[in-house]
């Protein structure tokens, strides 16, 4: 079901009343609260009761947010909420009512929804509550969408839809045109697609202000390439541009802000199909920076992209660089779907993070650049190899051959995101998510206002 945020309360509104037990506030009327005490409301976290009034009518709706204090419970009063208008007792800071617009989410793109509209008012937090989830969903949104409907040529139309409506500027350099301008590993990952491969490039904000340059994997599709995936292991790999998604949803976030700032948006935009002039295991690819890359696998294809992107982005020397990619699964094994690894050498920035990821509930770990084991990534008849021998520390070192092209002196930081909940949690049904991207728009308004 559909639910908005009121600015004021509407017409024919009813009170939520919040509880973090089973004790119940003296606003509930009698015979409301004789009904709760009855029905065996026990005040769990997440739990919702609609309660009766006297002659039938629905008095109010009662939820219980728990003991644990974690705000992402309000989640599950956005999906359970009954149809109508509604307001809280008590005004939610904007991390609740934000939860609350997440929990509501459905992706309803490919099915007919009759649901009723809802409306709750929170309190004055509308407008910023909004602004967060709504660029949370967009992130959804665009990681559900299969990829018959999200190619490399429908990202660009979708950057630059985002780009007109905040008055940014779009370039993009496709097809044998990434060759002319150096970026042959963009063009090597790409070129098998009936899709040319393609690098977005958004531009938002004063040239004088600081630069803030994100980088997003925008792999559409990843059958593996030659390499190729088991069907089981395809079956979510829509979600491997999860990382532009993700820069487009910060993007958003940063744009409706107005952040001081000069925001850079990167995408190398392809699909890693397979066909005659698909690139193979064994080749040897030469990168933007000029260090040649012998392919040990066609399936380690997004660090390949990402890295002359990188090169790209460092050239303007930004005050801080953030990649974001769906890059690999021993970044799952490591730490799950739902705690997101991190590199960087920047101390100060990491510090900074862990802070904000904690308080917007938005979970993050910082991970080792273990520059010893960059020597796994070593290659014969190459400047490296793309993949190891090994395969162990497999986040550790595609984050290394990421840091490769990234020059010393410049505020950089890795995100091997998933993109994904396989489990419905109370803020997050199954499908697409969102990761990091609170945790970063909280970082850059602390750091740039």
């Amino acid at each position: 079901m559909s639910l908005n945020l009121a600015s004021n309360i509407q017409e024919n509104s009813r009170p939520v009343w919040l509880v973090d037990g089973a004790v119940l506030p003296p606003s509930i009327p009698e015979f409301s609260r004789r009904f709760a005490q009855h029905s065996g409301f026990t005040g769990l976290a997440g739990e919702g009761l609609l309660l009766p009034g006297v002659d039938g009518s629905v008095a109010g709706y009662l939820f219980s947010i728990g003991l644990d204090k974690s705000e992402a419970i309000y989640g599950k009063l956005g999906a359970m909420l009954p149809k109508g208008n509604w307001h809280t007792e008590r005004h939610l800071s904007c991390s609740a009512a934000s939860f609350v617009l997440l929990g509501a989410y459905s992706f309803k793109r490919y099915k007919k929804d009759n649901a009723p509209e809802r409306s709750l008012y929170v309190g004055p937090v509308e407008a910023e509550a909004n602004r967060i989830a709504n660029s949370c969903n967009y992130v959804r949104d665009l990681i559900n969408t299969p990829t018959n409907d999200l190619h490399p040529e429908i990202l660009e139309a979708e950057t630059r839809l985002l780009a007109s409506k905040h008055g940014a500027k779009v370039s993009v350099i496709a097809g044998e045109d990434l060759l002319v301008q150096n970026f042959p590993m963009i063009h090597a990952v790409g070129r098998a697609s009936q899709y040319v491969p393609r690098l977005i490039d958004m531009v938002w904000g004063k040239e004088d202000a600081p630069k803030v340059t994100l980088v997003g994997k925008g792999v559409c599709f990843d059958t593996g390439g030659l390499d190729i995936k088991p069907s089981s292991s395809m079956l979510l790999m829509k979600k491997d541009m999860g990382g532009a998604a993700h820069v487009l949803g910060l993007a958003k976030m940063i744009m409706e802000a107005g952040r001081k700032i000069r925001l850079r948006v990167l995408i190398p935009a392809v699909e890693n199909s397979i066909s005659a002039n698909a690139f193979r295991p064994g080749d040897v690819l030469s990168s933007r920076k000029g260090d040649t890359v012998e392919i040990g696998n066609t399936d380690a294809e997004g660090r390949l992209v990402l890295a002359d992107a990188l090169v790209l982005a460092a050239e303007e020397k930004p005050e801080l660089l953030i990649d974001l990619a769906t890059l690999t699964g021993a970044a799952r094994v490591a730490l799950g779907p739902d705690v997101i690894p991190f590199y960087t050498d920047d101390d100060s920035f990491a510090g900074e993070l862990a802070l904000h990821a904690q308080t917007q509930e938005d979970p993050v770990w910082r991970m080792p650049l273990w520059k010893p084991y960059a020597a796994k990534l070593a290659s014969k008849i190459a400047d490296t190899n793309n993949v190891t021998t090994d395969g162990f520390a497999g986040s550790i070192t595609a984050a290394l051959f990421l840091q490769r092209f990234v020059p010393a002196g410049i505020s950089w930081v890795h995100f091997d995101i998933y993109g994904w909940t396989n489990v419905a949690k109370p803020s997050c049904p199954v499908g697409g998510e969102a990761q990091t991207i609170r945790a970063l728009d909280a970082l850059i308004a602390n750091r740039f206002g």
